[in-house]
Formats: structure tokens, sequence, C-alpha cells
């Protein structure tokens, strides 16, 4: 039996981000839809249990919170007084605009643009988007900046203080904004979706519901900007990886790997559709980064299994998105190509070359990446050395069942 607790828990996560776009959207003031989000919560902890769920919990959610914010301004000076700052803020800055022009269609994806606002360093801008409307946590958005939880709160509480110190206004980004804004939005999304593809934590390796609300919100923009190729390179990229989602976890929810995936299970529509959405984002002009994962993307899905992949093109795209986008995590899954192509001393060379990066010490894929590279060219004692460490690391439980059937593997082989 689900606790109600459990159930409210749930929910409030699926809608928190939707709940917080339409109370900033409302209201204009991110701090008083935070607070009354948070008092929504508290009031459903205590109803839901005796009432029962409603039928539509974020209309409840979001009706409950409207109505405290409501109170707030009502009796509360400070915030009546902010609130109508903020109000001759957003019209001093509002410009004409035809009507249809550039309309963002989506309260979420309208306040995804406004918090990218130039006035914030762009990690702040991506890491204020997913904590407050991604509806990550802040030890998934620190996974996602691969920094410590400590430091990704620092840096949310600084861009709020310089929201309203610098009384910048929620207002809707007019259309030539927009690309200047919209780097940030399209690493929003990507990180909410790789937190749909593979979560920090919990019982389930994937959630596909953060999965699905970022190929919705990219669907979006394509359909806004559809000259814009690297928002064609990224729902490529996304509907190439999701296609593989009912492949990723057996009946059981075990881990399965992509060597040992039944690709009969991949969704071919998908596939498709991203596969002609990969020409349409490397047509045109110099690719992107988006563009060239969506290659690799492909060329996986392509193929009838791992021996038969293109592992030299992979290499080579890896190359050119090193060239683009350098990054440890880029160079982690070149080398893990590598291996592929030259070889696991090949790739283990190149890992162990990265190992004094500090953003890697701690990060989960490096570790075992190392690890099965260790036991493929024999170490076997530093690579169940490797699966104890990324057992401590491992956020979810099919990964932890994973990793300790890895490591008994291994366990036994040495005894051999």
């Amino acid at each position: 039996m689900v606790e109600p607790a459990a159930t409210v828990e749930s929910v409030f996560r699926e809608e928190h981000g939707r709940l917080l776009a339409a109370l900033v959207h409302r209201f204009g003031d991110l701090d008083l839809a935070e607070e009354v989000a948070s008092e929504a919560l508290e009031a459903a902890l205590v109803h839901w249990p005796v009432d029962g769920v409603p039928e539509r919990p974020g209309a409840w959610l979001l009706t409950t919170a409207r109505r405290r914010a409501l109170d707030r301004v009502r009796r509360d000076r400070v915030y009546a007084t902010r609130l109508a700052e903020l109000a001759v803020d957003t019209e001093r800055h509002a410009s004409y605009e035809p009507p249809g022009t550039g309309e963002l269609p989506d309260d979420r994806l309208e306040l995804f643009f406004t918090c990218a606002h130039p006035a914030l360093a762009a990690d702040d801008r991506v890491a204020l988007i997913l904590r407050c409307l991604g509806g990550l946590t802040t030890n998934e958005v620190a996974r996602a900046f691969l920094v410590p939880s400590s430091t990704m709160a620092q840096r949310i509480v600084r861009a709020k203080k310089k929201i309203r110190g610098a009384r910048i206004p929620f207002r809707v980004p007019g259309p030539d904004e927009l690309p200047e804004r919209l780097p940030v939005v399209l690493a929003a999304l990507y990180s909410i979706f790789t937190e749909g593809y593979i979560a920090s934590s919990g019982e389930h390796l994937q959630r596909p519901d953060l999965a699905e609300e970022a190929i919705r919100l990219t669907r979006i923009l394509h359909r806004l900007m559809p000259a814009e190729r690297e928002v064609s390179g990224l729902l490529a990229l996304m509907l190439l990886v999701h296609a593989r989602r009912d492949a990723r976890t057996d009946p059981s929810g075990a881990v399965m790997l992509l060597d040992a995936q039944d690709r009969t299970l991949w969704d071919r529509a998908m596939i498709d559709e991203g596969s002609a959405l990969v020409v349409a984002a490397l047509t045109g002009g110099p690719p992107g980064p988006y563009g060239v994962q969506a290659a690799i993307a492909a060329l996986h899905d392509e193929a009838s299994d791992v021996d038969s992949t293109d592992w030299p093109q992979i290499v080579a795209l890896y190359d050119v998105l090193t060239a683009l986008s350098p990054s440890p995590v880029v160079a982690l899954n070149r080398a893990v190509a590598v291996a592929m192509r030259d070889g696991p001393a090949a790739g283990l060379e190149l890992l162990d070359g990265l190992a004094e990066e500090p953003s890697l010490r701690d990060y989960g894929p490096y570790v075992v990446a190392r690890a099965g590279l260790l036991g493929r060219v024999g170490r076997k004692g530093e690579a169940a050395e490797a699966y104890r460490r990324a057992l401590e690391l491992a956020g979810t439980e099919p990964e932890r069942r994973h990793l300790e059937a890895r490591s008994a593997e291994l366990s036994r082989s040495r005894e051999l």
C-alpha cells in the first residue's frame, strides 16, 4: 500500500515545475511562488490523507497556492510593494509585439526563457531553471554540473539574490531576445532529459516522466524555431536515445547494457523521426554539439548489434564534438568509443589520463567504465576495487544490483 505522504511527494515532484511556472507567470515573484508552493504541499499533506487525493491534484495544488499568495499580498505590505514594482518594471521593459509572433505556447517554457536572463551567469541561469522549474532537486542539479551539492545550493541562492537585487522582471522575452537565450534553455532541457534517462537516485533506473516532458517542450521549441539547427539536433538526440527506453531494463528492472539489449524493443518510429532530424541539424552550416551527439546516437541505433556499430565513425564524431564543446564527460565517452575501436588497453590509457580531472573523481560512469576496462585487460584486483568504489557512488537500486552482480562475477573469475 502506498503511503499518503509518498503519494503527495510523488504528485508534488511531478507538478512542481508547472506549479511554479504558473505562479511566477501570475505574480512575477519567484520567492513568493516558492513559498506558497511549499505551503500548498503542506496543506496537501494535511488534507489528502483524510479527504483522498483529488482527481486533478495539480489543479488542487495550484488553486491552494494561488489563494495563499493572494492572502500574502493582501496582508503583507512588503510583498504588495514588491509586486507593484515588478509590474512597473515589466511594463517599462515590455515592447509591442504583433499577436501570434514569437509566442511561446507553454507557461513553463515561457519561464525557462524568462530565467535565462543575460544578467545572470550562464551556469547560474541553467541551475535556476533546473531547480525551480525543471523538477530537479539541488542534488540532481549538482550531478548535472558535476559539482558538490553545497556548491550548487550556493549558486542557486546567488542567482535568486541577483534577480532580487537587480529587480530583474519576470517577463516573457520578445522574439528578438529568444536566440540569445536559446543555448541556456537547450542546456536546461537536455539536463532534464538526462535525469530522466538515468536517474540520480531512487528505485528505478529511468524517470520517463522527466524524459517525456523534456521531449514535449523541445518539440514546442522546434515548432516555434524550425530553422534553429541545434533545436533540431537536441530533439533528434532525445528521440534517438529515448527510443531505447524499453530495452534498458529487463522485466525485473535489472539494468541491460547496450550490448545485451533486445533491439527489437527499440522504438523504430522514434528512431526514424530522430534520424530525419539529424539530417536537418547537420545541413546548412557548421555542426553544433547537439547535432553531433545526435549523429552518434543515430549510428548506435542503426547498428544491428554492438560489434557491427561503426566505431571508427563514432570516434571521429567525438573528435568533432571535442573541438566544439570540450568537457571531461565528452573525453570519457570518447575513451569508451576508442576502447571499442582499438581495444580495452587503448581506452584505459585515455581514461587513466583523465584520473586527475576533479569533476570525474566521484562521477559514477567514469569509475564504472574504468572498472570494466580494467577487468578486460586482466587487472582484476584493480577492477574489483573500482567496482567497490562505483557501488559507493551508485544512485539507483538497479545500478547497485548491476554493479554487485558484475563485482561477484569478477570475484568468481578470479577464483578460477
